[in-house]
């Protein structure tokens, strides 16, 4: 991947995802076609042959349904001939629809787009009531349990307790709420809102200390929590993560150009920065959320570098052990992770996430003056993808 490059990205802020958040009434072609509007008319590309567009969404029904992704390309205003494709990869869409079209780019030697939405006021998680929320025979069969439960046992098998997760998430609170007061994130306005909604500022350890456990009673009621530990070995299960140290759902989109290097010379861009390696993959899918270790090492070892090379690690909060549990099994430290804030207080937009954690990572990389960053994501049924840039 080292002959493809980044030329730009954009994202939409993120709204709360539910019927009172500012995007609610927003539809996702809409929201989509925003941010891919603005890469047009920042770098002209009316009248550029694109190789392909690509984007990520989860609950592909109802308004997200029928490639939301080519839809939103003719919302935007892009020629015919641009072609469109929308990917499910669960919570890592966004960044496997960014290395599929860097692909597509480099071998048509040409440039290709990429992104995703998630309308999660809309089209509600699981909304397309499939296999892994639905059909509970199957779920028995394939040992799937909730992923929730999954991040309880890596808590609990990592030794982290309540107040080591709750910790983690007021410190990306904190981080999220001074980013967004500094102006830190580049965003593209729609429907007024021009700043994520999702941070809450006040959040504090005591105020998370009071919410009740949100997994134990469906982990004990359903069997499920028997279930991880004949798996794991573990003798008991510490439900420890709730509503305020879990992703936040969100409204938002985010949209990526990306280049062959040739072509970026070609066409007279100025890349913002190279893919040095990308790993798509797949750990056990009972523990499915620890796959962004994995994907991480797999992408650095395809760049030929080490986690020490590494400034910054944007990597998507699926539950606050699970980037504790990135943190200690990459060996790095929390000053180097998600240092604007993550998921849980900025909001996990599903299909949308990857893409808008690539430009999170290039906004600061180029704010602090720093070089590389990774960017991962893990997933449901244990998928994960990782991704390693560097600034020119």
């Amino acid at each position: 991947m080292a002959n493809a490059v980044i030329i730009d990205t954009a994202r939409t802020p993120r709204g709360r995802g539910n019927a009172k958040g500012a995007l609610a009434g927003v539809k996702p072609v809409d929201l989509l076609a925003a941010p891919l509007r603005a890469l047009a008319d920042r770098h002209a590309l009316a009248g550029r042959r694109i190789e392909d567009g690509i984007f990520g969404c989860v609950t592909q029904m109802g308004e997200q349904g029928a490639n939301i992704g080519k839809l939103a390309l003719i919302a935007a205003g892009y020629a015919d001939g641009v072609p469109g494709l929308t990917v499910n990869r669960y919570c890592a869409s966004g960044l496997s629809a960014v290395g599929l079209a860097a692909l597509r780019a480099v071998a048509g030697d040409g440039l290709a787009l990429a992104g995703g939405v998630e309308s999660m006021s809309r089209v509600p998680m699981a909304s397309d009531k499939g296999p892994l929320t639905h059909d509970f025979d199957f779920q028995k069969a394939a040992r799937l349990v909730p992923i929730g439960i999954s991040a309880d046992a890596v808590a609990t098998a990592e030794g982290f307790s309540r107040a080591d997760v709750d910790a983690y998430a007021t410190e990306s609170q904190r981080r999220a709420v001074a980013a967004r007061e500094a102006g830190r994130f580049a965003l593209v306005p729609v429907a007024g809102l021009s700043a994520d909604e999702t941070p809450r500022a006040g959040t504090t350890a005591e105020t998370l200390a009071a919410l009740a456990p949100a997994f134990a009673e469906m982990g004990e009621k359903y069997g499920l929590d028997a279930a991880i530990r004949a798996h794991t070995g573990l003798a008991r299960v510490d439900h420890v993560h709730h509503a305020g140290n879990s992703p936040a759902m969100a409204d938002g989109a985010s949209a990526v150009l990306v280049a062959s290097e040739a072509a970026a010379a070609r066409e007279g861009f100025t890349p913002r920065a190279r893919i040095l390696g990308m790993a798509e993959l797949s750990v056990d899918r009972v523990l499915a959320l620890t796959g962004a270790v994995d994907a991480s090492r797999a992408a650095l070892a395809r760049a030929g570098l080490t986690a020490a090379d590494i400034d910054l690690f944007e990597v998507n909060e699926s539950f606050a052990a699970l980037a504790l549990h990135y943190a200690r099994h990459m060996g790095i430290g929390l000053e180097r992770l998600n240092v604007n804030g993550g998921a849980i207080a900025l909001g996990h937009a599903m299909g949308s996430t990857g893409a808008a954690l690539l430009g999170t990572a290039l906004d600061e990389l180029e704010r602090s003056g720093k070089r590389r960053a990774v960017i991962a994501l893990c997933g449901a049924a244990g998928l994960a993808s990782a991704m390693v840039i560097e600034r020119p």
